[in-house]
């Protein structure tokens, strides 16, 4: 069986050479605030919406620097549905807080990676491969 991708837009905010990512409430998996984007929507606008629900940083589209993109299995999705994730780096000096379902935040690296799904995961590798984070 075939399934569509699930579109997705996400944040990396970087302090400190770590990038901020979030746990949900009662989980332990560290994901980047993002979320999919809803109709009508882009990307962008997308990364902005779900930074402001589950970090409670207000973030300008406008300042959002495109990334990358990153495809893989969707975490907790059948075997083939596939995120395709848009990646953009935010710049702000705010704290973010955990808001919405997030439970907690973390600055996050390399050595991080086993707590992540694989989107996160292959995250954290191209932050580094940029010279972004540890």
């Amino acid at each position: 069986m075939t399934f569509p991708p699930l579109l997705v837009a996400a944040v990396a905010v970087v302090r400190d050479r770590r990038v901020l990512m979030v746990t949900a409430r009662d989980r332990d998996v560290y994901y980047l605030p993002g979320g999919k984007i809803d109709p009508g929507e882009t990307a962008v606008e997308a990364a902005a919406r779900e930074a402001r629900e589950e970090v409670a940083l207000r973030l300008d589209p406008d300042h959002l620097e495109e990334l990358f993109d990153v495809r893989t299995q969707a975490h907790g999705e059948p075997e083939g549905r596939e995120a395709h994730m848009r990646m953009f780096l935010a710049r702000t000096d705010a704290e973010p807080r955990p808001a919405g379902e997030v439970g907690a935040v973390h600055w996050v690296g390399t050595g991080d990676a086993d707590r992540c799904p694989p989107a996160g995961r292959e995250v954290l590798r191209q932050l580094e491969e940029r010279g972004l984070i540890d």
